[in-house]
């Protein structure tokens, strides 16, 4: 079954104008919240928009790759305290991939959003245009946010021989990784 939800799961950026059920939505947010972190601190945040208006001001966070988030029915904005964890950024990163995954178990779509170190313009970074938008404590750094829907755009897997097994590499770096190594 993994397998084949990671086989299947593509980044899809147009969604059905078609709103999130509530069992949905608690089924995402019980999934992110059983992602692992760093001795078990937990330093996640999520933020859990529906609303229209402010989905439509969350997708000009960045200066290109958000504008697909005003079409999105459900965006997560993923975030951390980093003073519970020097790993924040990994433990927010993994919770963000729980919810993908979880997503396209249930029927959904999703697609990352970064946000930390992107710019929303000129004088302002994406994390702070966010964090005045949502409400986020200072001390709450922002991540990424996760578009969710149903898919309106339909892509084909990748395909197994399109895999850049050229990057693994067996016992030591430079070995080629052979199956059955």
């Amino acid at each position: 079954m993994f397998s084949s939800l990671i086989e299947k799961r593509r980044s899809i950026r147009r969604y059905e104008e078609k709103q999130v059920e509530p069992q949905k939505i608690a089924s995402l947010v019980e999934a992110s919240l059983r992602a692992p972190s760093s001795m078990g601190t937990n330093p996640w945040r999520f933020v859990v928009v529906t609303d229209k208006g402010i989905l439509r001001k969350l997708s000009l966070a960045k200066e290109h790759g958000s504008s697909f988030l005003s079409g999105a029915p459900l965006g997560i904005a993923i975030c951390a305290d980093p003073s519970k964890s020097s790993v924040w950024i990994e433990d927010a990163s993994i919770a963000a991939t729980y919810i993908q995954l979880a997503a396209e178990d249930i029927g959904l779509s999703s697609c990352w959003i970064q946000i930390r170190e992107r710019m929303h313009n000129k004088e302002k970074t994406s994390e702070q245009y966010i964090a005045e938008l949502l409400n986020i404590p200072a001390a709450v750094r922002v991540e990424a946010i996760v578009a969710i829907g149903y898919p309106a755009e339909k892509k084909t897997p990748h395909s197994r021989d399109s895999l850049q097994y050229e990057k693994v590499y067996a016992g030591e770096y430079g070995r080629p990784y052979r199956e059955g190594f």
